[in-house]
């Protein structure tokens, strides 16, 4: 075979993403925080954008005035004299409802105090009688459950002091709220618990030392090692079941998210649902009057070039803006229609739904659907739910055996069946199996171990009352 250098013509197509459709991909697919921050970040780096809200009192007086004044552009493309004629006629509207006390007070929310920050607190308003430097050092090893996560010998290298210094920190440190923190173990962290509880056992201290036992269902055990019956050892497993494992995760940490704000509010108004896109946090933007002027100069000028640039860029970011919210309604309201009876009456009634039946109501992509309720919330009559909780598969879906109930139903009767089973005998999971099945609800018994592990149900051994 001879190999050789030439050239040729060939026709392709191929599918190219601007930069403006990556733009509004990224814009569909963020929460109303996230894109208030990101609207932030274009409002600097962009000239001719504007937040109308905030220049509003400060512009609304001269607008008259630059329309008169201005020259009329016939070269440019776009009648941008127009947008600008519609923005001075918004905002006119905008005045006349607007207040003379135009004061905003936004909602402060105070960052709970970390466990580290209330330990320190404690500790410097009481007389100790230990080193404050030890103990500030095992409060800062302390992990978010509150466990101390150096040994004690590890201290008294790091710090150079006495085994006795750190044993008597320590136990300051353990002294302070909530009981439990600088434990070392689960054990030590019970056992510091312990004086919290009202009529305490005597046998409980021992009964702790069979925690490993008692998670494995193993009450004969405990019970022959303790030399008491499986009912008692049943009520010392109710008294340890009174006290927090983990007392730290109360406190905050570092990064949390504490609040939650919805992307879309579903409201029930005279029997009839209402569709709210929450924008409120999200800036109204606008264009920039002052670099009118510069679309009157002659075509090819850098400056010209620069705001005809900055122009198409601020009119793509507001189109954009304004295609995600209506992407959003129209997502919420085909999922009204479809979960119509879920925000009725409850999670009983969820009906199985996909992103393709979303995608083939409203006539988009399924991957469009999937971008506009990523990482979104929904305030609806039942509580506020992620977008995806709504998307919920049925069992069998696509086969013969599909039944229509969703799993998140198939658990909520899961959960009624074992509230009401009878504590000395329980349900097997093939009995719960056969009871779903009586219900119209086939599953495997491998299936119902599972939801029941999802749910935190213990199996039947451990659930069993002597």
């Amino acid at each position: 075979m001879r190999l050789g250098y030439g050239l040729s013509l060939e026709q392709t197509q191929k599918l190219i993403m601007t930069p403006e459709l990556r733009q509004a991909i990224t814009i569909l697919q963020l929460s109303a925080l996230d894109l208030s921050t990101y609207v932030e970040e274009q409002l600097l780096e962009n000239p001719l954008l504007e937040n109308l809200e905030e220049s509003t009192d400060s512009k609304v007086e001269a607008e008259p005035s630059v329309v008169e004044e201005s020259p009329p552009i016939d070269k440019w493309e776009v009648d941008w004299q127009d947008y600008f004629h519609d923005q001075d006629e918004n905002r006119v509207r905008q005045e006349r409802v607007i207040t003379e006390d135009k004061q905003r007070f936004d909602p402060f929310i105070s960052a709970a105090p970390t466990l580290q920050e209330h330990l320190l607190e404690q500790l410097h308003v009481q007389k100790v009688n230990c080193s404050l430097d030890i103990a500030e050092y095992i409060i800062g090893n302390l992990n978010d459950k509150g466990y101390l996560t150096l040994s004690l010998g590890d201290i008294v290298r790091e710090m150079n002091v006495s085994l006795a210094e750190v044993e008597e920190a320590l136990t300051v440190v353990q002294s302070l709220d909530p009981l439990g923190v600088g434990a070392r173990n689960l054990e030590e962290c019970l056992s510091l618990q312990l004086s919290l509880l009202i009529n305490c056992p005597p046998e409980l201290p021992e009964f702790l030392k069979h925690l490993e036992d008692l998670a494995a269902g193993r009450l004969q055990r405990i019970a022959h090692a303790l030399k008491v019956s499986l009912s008692r050892v049943q009520e010392l497993a109710d008294f340890v079941r009174k006290l927090d494992p983990k007392p730290g995760l109360r406190f905050s940490g570092p990064g949390e998210v504490r609040y939650i704000v919805p992307d879309v509010v579903i409201e029930e108004i005279e029997g009839q649902f209402i569709i709210l896109v929450n924008d409120i946090t999200v800036p109204r933007l606008g264009v920039n009057k002052a670099y009118r002027d510069a679309l009157s100069q002659d075509e090819g000028t850098d400056t010209r070039k620069f705001v005809e640039q900055k122009l198409n860029a601020a009119a793509w970011l507001i189109r954009s803006i304004e295609q995600r919210r209506l992407t959003l309604y129209k997502v919420a309201d085909a999922i009204v229609k479809w979960q119509n009876e879920f925000l009725r009456s409850g999670i009983r009634h969820l009906k199985p739904l996909t992103l393709r039946d979303i995608a083939e109501e409203i006539g988009v992509h399924e991957s469009t659907v999937s971008r506009a309720t990523a990482h979104k919330y929904v305030q609806t009559p039942r509580g506020i739910f992620e977008f995806k909780f709504f998307f919920a598969n049925s069992m069998g879906r696509g086969t013969q055996n599909d039944s229509g109930v969703t799993t998140d139903v198939i658990k909520l009767v899961l959960r009624d069946i074992i509230a009401s089973e009878n504590p000395k005998c329980p349900y097997s999971d093939q009995k719960l199996a056969d009871l779903l099945k009586a219900r119209d609800m086939e599953i495997s018994r491998r299936t119902v171990a599972k939801y029941r592990d999802e749910l935190g149900i213990a199996a039947t051994t451990v659930r069993k009352r002597y």
